[in-house]
């Protein structure tokens, strides 16, 4: 794809929770109030290929199964219809890396304040940290909605 040529992109980052369905919310938002698209983008990666020997749980892994699931997820958070306006992109990588090289040439990238992983008293997820330091592009760290 030609990313200078798609005009204003969104990049959003999604990993199930709460924080993030948040993130997508602001970004659906945002990208409508500046003409954009909204790409939704996850990622995964096997422990072994980062040289650590854990417990063979993701060798069982389904891809497809994954993709099935995100776009699932984007019906949950955002309707059948606003959903099918997204992008969605599962990579294979860190989900730093994978979030940096995909927001190049953003409007902006949008990340949950914490994701799935990390410590319950950590006011900022690593993930969201690493992105904020290191982003080419403007980056919108979203808290999850009170009700």
């Amino acid at each position: 794809m030609d990313r200078e040529a798609s005009g204003s992109r969104v990049v959003v980052g999604v990993d199930g929770s709460p924080d993030s369905h948040a993130a997508l919310r602001w970004a659906v938002r945002y990208a409508d109030l500046i003409g954009g698209s909204v790409e939704a983008v996850a990622s995964w990666e096997l422990p072994g290929a980062l040289g650590w020997s854990g417990p063979a749980v993701d060798t069982d892994f389904d891809e497809e199964n994954a993709r099935q699931g995100m776009t699932q997820e984007l019906r949950d958070v955002l309707g059948v219809e606003r959903a099918a306006s997204v992008t969605a992109l599962l990579v294979r990588g860190n989900p730093v890396d994978v979030l940096l090289r995909a927001a190049e040439g953003a409007e902006a990238l949008v990340v949950g304040s914490r994701g799935r992983g990390g410590f319950a008293r950590a006011l900022l997820g690593s993930v969201s940290q690493h992105v904020a330091l290191h982003a080419s592009c403007p980056v919108v760290i979203v808290r999850p909605e009170v009700s």
